[in-house]
């Protein structure tokens, strides 16, 4: 009876270990999928983002980054980092859709795409974090109740990179979640130009 009963738990044990094996296995292979982008959809995706940038800044300074591509049928989001070493600040993402066959779906969004190609001083950003924060102090930015918050970042409106400082006069906390205002400074990281100064809030 004993012997009926230890194997019996046995035989659950290996069954309930082989399902976890099997479903983290799945899931694994599920998310190696999604990442997986055909070759000739990724060339052709890499030709877009070239045709814009121009050749020579696509292979100096961006790169597919595949841990950020997904798969959602029938389209592929597209995703690269756009890394300049000699200006750290500028770091971020570009991300476009195409369809199975490479093509750019130009109805969706398309971020973070600088149009270097025909226009190199527009890729020429010399203002940096410190730069930045020195002409805000100079147009007046209201210091606020906590730092600033500071980052070189896409801005779709204008279909550029720019320097976006935000400070903060007002927050609460609460049931009611986060309300807060403050000011929002614009300023272009190519001549250091205030492009907007605006008040914000949330409610």
């Amino acid at each position: 009876m004993k012997q009926a009963i230890i194997l019996l738990i046995g035989t659950a044990l290996i069954l309930i270990t082989g399902i976890i094996i099997y479903s983290c296995s799945c899931s694994s292979c599920s998310k190696q999928e999604e990442a997986i982008v055909p070759v000739d959809v990724l060339k052709k995706a890499n030709a877009y983002v070239a045709s814009i940038t121009g050749e020579e800044f696509f292979k100096k300074y961006i790169t597919p980054n595949f841990s950020k591509m997904k798969h959602n049928p029938p389209y592929y989001e597209m995703a690269y980092t756009l890394y300049m070493p000699e200006k750290p600040y500028v770091n971020s993402t570009i991300k476009f859709f195409v369809d199975s066959a490479g093509n750019v779906m130009k109805n969706l969004d398309i971020t973070g795409i600088p149009r270097c190609k025909n226009r190199p001083s527009g890729c020429d950003w010399k203002i940096d974090r410190e730069d930045a924060v020195k002409i805000a102090e100079q147009y007046g930015l209201e210091k606020g109740i906590k730092d600033w918050q500071v980052g070189f970042i896409w801005n779709p409106e204008r279909g550029i990179y720019v320097w976006h400082i935000l400070s903060t006069l007002k927050e609460m906390k609460g049931e009611f979640g986060y309300r807060g205002n403050g000011k929002e400074m614009i300023i272009d990281p190519i001549n250091g130009d205030v492009l907007a100064y605006n008040d914000w809030y949330l409610r």
